[in-house]
């Protein structure tokens, strides 16, 4: 049986943070790029991280979430059974990044001077709008060698570097503070009372019995509904029957 991991915020913190990791994925995956229209996909997500960024004050919270990660560390380093080597390792890499994001300038100042960036920036906002007729300077950018492309797509990345490990850190945290458990949804349906650490639902259920997890809810309850991927033969969309499945609260 194929099965999958559903994640489901539970506030627009958390919401923000698993759409800037999805972005960072795709931003990564440029590296790898070989094609004129790979390159466009990749333009887009930058320019999509960048606008998502900039409408955010993405470091204070981000700070706060390492000032509470340093704070548990530091707990945990009194447990007797705890891995004291590992917990030192994680402890000065948190203490490291949070210094270093104390002293950074403002996520994407390092553009600002990156004139190619910004000439082609505003026609991603327009559908198709990266013909070589709409934008010369980018057909002109992708005939350049594979290394000088390589360097300029490196360049761009790093500016991002200490918020993405600032939240592969905290997504790394927060993932590991539930721990999976068997429970069923009768009826395809499942209520839950959410505790005020909890911040992400995770699902582990099977990916190939033509259903799915939708989630409803907020920082105190939430409930979950599966619905079917086709109608059945009476059009029915949501599942009525039982559903076992595997739940984290995080």
């Amino acid at each position: 049986m194929s099965n999958t991991v559903y994640e489901f915020p539970l506030n627009e913190k958390v919401r923000t943070y698993l759409r800037l990791e999805q972005l960072f994925k795709q931003l990564h995956s440029a590296r790898d790029c070989s094609e004129d229209w790979q390159f466009i996909h990749f333009f887009d997500c930058y320019f999509t991280l960048l606008e998502l960024l900039e409408r955010i004050d993405m470091r204070t919270d981000i700070l706060k979430d390492i000032d509470n990660h340093e704070k548990n560390l530091r707990l945990w380093a009194q447990h007797p059974k705890i891995d004291k080597e590992a917990l030192d390792l994680a402890l000065q890499r948190i203490l490291e990044l949070k210094a270093k994001l104390k002293s950074s300038a403002k996520i994407g100042a390092g553009l600002k001077g990156e004139r190619f960036l910004l000439s082609i920036k505003q026609r991603f906002s327009i559908p198709g709008a990266t013909c070589s007729f709409d934008l010369p300077n980018l057909h002109y950018w992708l005939k350049q060698s594979d290394k000088a492309i390589a360097a300029d797509i490196d360049r761009w990345i790093n500016e991002f570097t200490l918020i993405q490990q600032a939240i592969e850190i905290t997504l790394s945290f927060l993932r590991e503070r539930g721990r999976f458990e068997e429970v069923e949804a009768v009826k395809g349906f499942y209520q839950g009372v959410a505790d005020e650490r909890n911040d992400l639902i995770r699902i582990h259920c099977a990916s190939d019995s033509n259903y799915y997890p939708t989630l409803s809810g907020n920082k105190y309850r939430y409930a979950i509904r599966f619905m079917l991927f086709e109608p059945d033969e009476l059009g029915q969309v949501s599942v009525d029957k039982a559903i076992n499945f595997k739940l984290a609260c995080c």
